[in-house]
């Protein structure tokens, strides 16, 4: 997979690298608070903003090339240089403002981002109107930061007539935005940081605080994130000590680089901003990313079926069906061979096949929730039969393809159809009453402009879905790089997971459509109403062995919400909990696991009760899944070759599907 971005030399000391356990998806981490060591490029005798006229003597820049303005001559004075750069970035403050307009001009571009800022307006004036009825209580919260902020000032203004700098904070409560030591030793900007944290917790204890039910507060929560992340003094270069260190050092180059950056991130999003995250360069589908071997031996209009090919003399008779989410492309489950879900249980003797999903465009609007249902998983049953001669299958859902197993589920429980004799769900959610953040953009007015927008063009545009993630964890997905990229110039480094999770997807209108309003925001499923080929679908016939896994810190399907859904099914439950979030728990293998899991009481009422008597277990949860599904079909054949001499190979893994791009 190739961006078309050119690429740019990979920064130096990057905490974002190759490490899986370095994982910004990670959603359940919590905030950007956290251990800061090795965060900032900053140490002893690093370089400080100096006085006007003072400022040390450029150096080379990390993170990208020099630019074509240095270094300067000889006899080219500070000066002209510094006038030389301005006038490169000047020219390329020009293209930026080419790639936002001419898209435009041409009407190319879909207006986004209103009805959200409509619901944020709405949300939180409710907070402020529920404030404005106890004036008296107002009055006590204006006072408690009014009081705050006066005894932040007296301590600034003692520290610049000569008083002691406070004492450094434990390394567990630096927020990694303000790492670098200028934040705390020069004593303005350490006004501004506390300043800004002082207003932040405060505003965020008057939503905590407020009169409103659950759904309302969290959406309040959600959008006070998103205010607080992009007004902090960290993404300003003129409030940011860091950064005005870094353009005195650098005369100014760095915010030319990262103005060209700005453009290239701009057309490449087609009139949108569409950040950089990592330099996709270096990742290839085939060659270091999915490459475990295996064939596409079935392909029809919304997906390919891949089989990989064994590893091991002798299979166990059960073929395994993995449906993966379509919301992002499967290869999340074999980013590279150390990390490959698909390949370790290609290795435990299973044969595997799994999904790859079509990159909808408009030729795919009708395609709904039952279409992927007969064309993706009834189509994959039929080509897995003449593959391997085995009527039934065990399947594995992870994410969204896991809510989709389970309606399917549902409908051939109805049918006393029995071709998937046992079903794995990974951080799948049945039950949406407590959905995770994501139900922000869920209410009827939202979804109702959704629809609207999809009209259009039959389908929702894969960049909105990957804004409404990035959303989750702002400081982390989206301010991070403003500032890495766009005010320092410091090109990303390769990351393979953030390659994938920039190759973003689109969806089809129908089946977006049906599953917003059916699970976000109506939560059919468990009340058994949703209707699927008219067919009135209740979990409680589903009577199959479960494997159910969450993620403790999971925000996009919480640990809670997977386990109230895990109660609706009417066979065998073992649930089982991962640490981390809704990739790093999934995506944790045993080689170097960097998590543990629990398990083992029954599902009983009480998702707190179950983890108080639930079992630790240090390392990764792919054994305890293998062991589990060996315990339900042990049977071993010989090996199996992909489409097993009845069904022809269409094309290597992973396909031609996947490698299509939004």
């Amino acid at each position: 997979m190739k961006d078309q971005r050119p690429s740019r030399r990979k920064a130096q000391g990057d905490p974002r690298s190759e490490d899986p356990s370095a994982d910004p998806l990670n959603v359940g981490q919590g905030p950007t608070s956290g251990d800061a060591a090795g965060a900032s490029p900053s140490g002893p005798g690093a370089s400080r903003p100096t006085a006007a006229g003072q400022a040390p003597a450029p150096a080379q820049a990390t993170g990208g090339p020099r630019d074509e303005s240095g270094p300067a001559p000889s006899g080219i004075t500070e000066l002209d240089r510094l006038s030389r750069t301005m006038g490169l970035f000047v020219e390329e403050s020009q293209k930026v403002a080419a790639a936002y307009l001419e898209p435009r001009s041409r009407m190319n571009v879909q207006p986004q981002g209103g009805e959200e800022a409509k619901d944020m307006v709405q949300t939180l004036g409710q907070v402020a109107a529920q404030w404005m009825t106890d004036p008296a209580r107002m009055m006590v919260a204006q006072a408690t930061l009014s009081r705050q902020m006066m005894e932040l000032w007296a301590g600034t203004m003692g520290r610049m007539a000569g008083g002691s700098a406070p004492e450094p904070e434990p390394a567990k409560t630096v927020d990694k935005r303000f790492a670098a030591p200028e934040w705390r030793e020069m004593p303005g900007f350490d006004f501004l940081r506390q300043a800004y944290t002082i207003t932040s917790e405060w505003a965020t204890g008057l939503v905590d605080q407020a009169d409103l039910d659950e759904d309302t507060r969290g959406r309040a929560r959600f959008y006070l994130r998103q205010l607080t992340g992009a007004l902090s003094p960290s993404n300003f270069l003129a409030t940011n000590p860091e950064l005005l260190r870094h353009t005195f050092e650098e005369g100014g180059e760095n915010l030319v680089r990262g103005m060209r950056m700005l453009a290239e991130d701009i057309a490449a999003g087609k009139g949108e901003l569409k950040i950089r995250q990592s330099d996709n360069t270096g990742h290839e589908l085939g060659v270091n990313m999915a490459m475990t071997p295996g064939k596409v031996v079935y392909r029809n209009e919304l997906m390919e079926l891949i089989q990989y090919a064994s590893s091991t003399p002798d299979v166990y008779r059960r073929p395994l069906l993995i449906v993966p989410p379509w919301i992002n492309k499967f290869y999340v489950l074999d980013l590279n061979p150390a990390k490959s879900l698909v390949r370790w249980a290609v290795d435990q003797g299973l044969t595997v096949f799994v999904i790859s999903w079509v990159n909808p465009d408009e030729r795919h609007a009708d395609k709904d929730f039952e279409s992927y249902m007969r064309e993706g998983i009834f189509a994959a049953l039929g080509a897995i039969e003449q593959a391997t001669g085995e009527r039934d299958a065990a399947a594995a859902g992870y994410c969204v393809g896991g809510t989709l197993l389970a309606v399917t589920l549902a409908y051939m429980a109805i049918h006393g159809d029995a071709r998937i004799s046992s079903a794995t769900f990974l951080t799948a959610q049945t039950d949406f009453r407590d959905a995770g953040d994501l139900k922000v953009f869920a209410s009827e007015e939202q979804i109702a402009a959704v629809e609207n927008q999809m009209r259009e063009r039959g389908y929702l545009q894969g960049s909105k879905m990957a804004n409404a993630f990035n959303m989750l964890r702002p400081n982390d997905l989206i301010w991070s790089y403003v500032v890495d990229n766009y005010l320092k110039g410091k090109a990303p480094m390769a990351f393979d997971l953030l390659t994938w999770n920039s190759d973003s997807t689109r969806m089809p209108a129908a089946n977006h459509a049906f599953y917003l309003r059916n699970c976000y925001l109506e939560n059919r499923l468990t009340k058994r109403e949703m209707v699927l080929a008219g067919e009135t679908l209740d979990l409680g016939r589903v009577t199959i062995p479960v494997y159910n896994l969450a993620a403790k810190e999971d925000h996009i399907a919480p640990a809670k919400s997977v386990f109230v859904g895990a109660k609706f099914f009417g066979g065998p439950m073992r649930y089982v909990l991962a640490g981390s979030g809704h990739i790093a728990g999934v995506v944790n293998p045993p080689s170097k696991p960097k998590y543990q899991y629990w398990s083992g009481p029954e599902v009983g009422d009480s998702y707190e009760a179950w983890l108080e008597a639930a079992t630790e277990t240090p390392g990764s949860w792919w054994p305890d899944w293998a062991a589990w599904l060996v315990e339900q079909a042990p049977e071993k054949i010989s090996a199996r070759e992909p489409g097993g001499g009845v069904l022809q190979p269409l094309c290597d893994a992973p396909g031609d599907y996947v490698r299509v791009q939004s």
